[in-house]
């Protein structure tokens, strides 16, 4: 069992930035691949990118390729995402989501467990 807490989010204006954590509790934290995925308002929740469980392998959607970094911390028991050039489009809740394989996945299926969501707004 992971429990998972995202914090970071907030207010922020366009082309400005953002990092976003996501704590996770429990001794398998580091075993996890971590997902961050978002929910805009009448939205369909979308992938945003993963980490396998070493942090040697990472991946994002096209859409914040080269704005969004995600990286870890598996002695803090913490995943990250920093967020560049954000955009309006960029509002959404943003989850993190544990996915036990360890290599992680872009889809929200593949995840067991998932945080509460951290809001993100941008404004223009």
């Amino acid at each position: 069992q992971v429990h998972l807490v995202e914090s970071g989010g907030g207010l922020a204006q366009a082309g400005g930035s953002l990092r976003l954590s996501c704590a996770g509790s429990g001794h398998t934290f580091s075993s996890y691949a971590m997902g961050w995925f978002r929910q805009g308002t009448g939205k369909e929740r979308e992938f945003v990118g993963a980490i396998s469980w070493t942090g040697g392998r990472t991946y994002y959607a096209d859409s914040v390729k080269g704005r969004f970094t995600i990286s870890r911390d598996n002695g803090k028991n913490t995943v990250y995402l920093q967020i560049n050039s954000l955009q309006p489009e960029d509002t959404a809740v943003y989850y993190c989501a544990a996915e036990v394989s360890g290599l992680g996945s872009v889809n929200s299926i593949d995840y067991t467990y998932w945080g509460q969501g951290t809001q993100v707004t941008v404004s223009s």
